[in-house]
This record gives structure tokens, C-alpha cells and sequence, in this order.
């Protein structure tokens, strides 16, 4: 659901009302407010791209922190995005963004995520629609599609992909790892 011309007040109002709860995600662009509620499908998806992230992180010995649906928002900036899990990469830091954060997207016609990434500066976005993962990585304030992460460089996006139809989370882990190990 889009409602338009909602204020900066409105936005926060809601998001007082939910709490500190992780749904429905909600996302703001200038007065459009997008509301969603995730299904099982949907965050069962986002969840395993997310472990499959980390087994990746650790088995070539990335630095990582994880941060969910991280709310960022931003008064100034006229903005609020909940991405469906991010992370921090390299040595525990104070931190005001994810490097990279995930979008897995199941409809069209919504809000642009990348419009609201980029207002905080998240250095790459990743989309997960119809099988395949698309880096969006940001340069001179505009995100461009890239054929490979370049925060996680060496991660093969569409190996990732091919472990996202395993039936359990734990055998795409072992699977992944695996194959990782070879």
C-alpha cells in the first residue's frame, strides 16, 4: 500500500505506533509512504540470502556485523527505508549505514528503494527478484548495476542464487559452505 502526501510527522507517528517490531516494513520517499508486510515465502528468503552472506563472510574470513531490518531514517533528508537484512563489513566500528543491504522484492510498483539507499550513502544494494540477485553499487551519488559485489568482491552472486531452492536453511549453509571449501 503507497499513501501520498504524508509528513515527516505522519512517518514518525506510525513508526511509534509499530514499535520495535520488524513489520510491516515501512518505507518513505518526500510524502509517499509504502507500507508492507512480509510473507513466511518472503522472509524465508531474505533470511537464507542473509546466512548464505554469512557463511561466504566466513569461510574467506570477512569481518562482519549483522543489523536485520535495520530502520534508517532521516528528518533532513526527507527519508526512511527498512532493508530486509544488512550488514557492516571489516572491524567492529561505530557505524551510521550498512555497506550493503538487501531487498528482496516479490511485486512491482512500490516505492524506488534505491532513492532512499542512496539519501543515506549505503555503499551497495542488493535485489533478489525472480531467481537472480542484481548488485546495485553507489557512485558519485547515483547507483549503477554492476555484474559483481564489489563490498563483498569474490562473492559469486549467482552461485549464491543456485543454494535459494535448498527445502532448510541449515542444508543451503552446509551445502554452500561446502562448495566454498572446494
Amino acid at each position: 500500500m503507497i499513501l501520498h502526501g504524508v509528513t515527516w510527522d505522519d512517518y514518525r507517528r506510525i513508526m511509534e505506533i509499530r514499535g520495535d517490531r520488524s513489520a510491516p516494513r515501512i518505507t518513505y520517499a518526500d510524502g509517499r509512504l509504502e507500507i508492507r508486510r512480509p510473507s513466511k515465502a518472503h522472509e524465508f528468503l531474505k533470511s537464507l540470502i542473509g546466512r548464505l552472506v554469512e557463511v561466504y563472510c566466513l569461510e574467506v574470513g570477512v569481518e562482519f556485523s549483522t543489523f536485520g531490518s535495520w530502520t534508517l531514517e532521516d528528518q533532513d533528508v526527507k527519508h526512511g527505508v527498512e532493508p530486509d537484512e544488512c550488514y557492516v563489513f571489516g572491524p567492529a566500528r561505530v557505524t551510521v549505514r550498512p555497506d550493503l543491504a538487501i531487498e528482496v522484492v516479490w511485486t512491482s510498483g512500490g516505492l524506488s528503494k534505491l532513492d532512499a539507499y542512496r539519501a543515506f550513502g549505503v555503499r551497495e544494494v542488493w535485489f533478489w527478484r525472480r531467481g537472480v540477485i542484481t548488485p546495485y553499487v553507489l557512485r558519485d551519488d547515483t547507483y549503477v548495476e554492476t555484474a559483481a559485489s564489489e563490498v563483498l568482491p569474490g562473492i559469486g552472486l549467482v552461485q549464491l542464487a543456485g543454494f535459494l531452492d535448498r527445502p532448510t536453511t541449515s542444508e543451503a549453509m552446509r551445502a554452500y559452505r561446502d562448495v566454498l571449501r572446494v
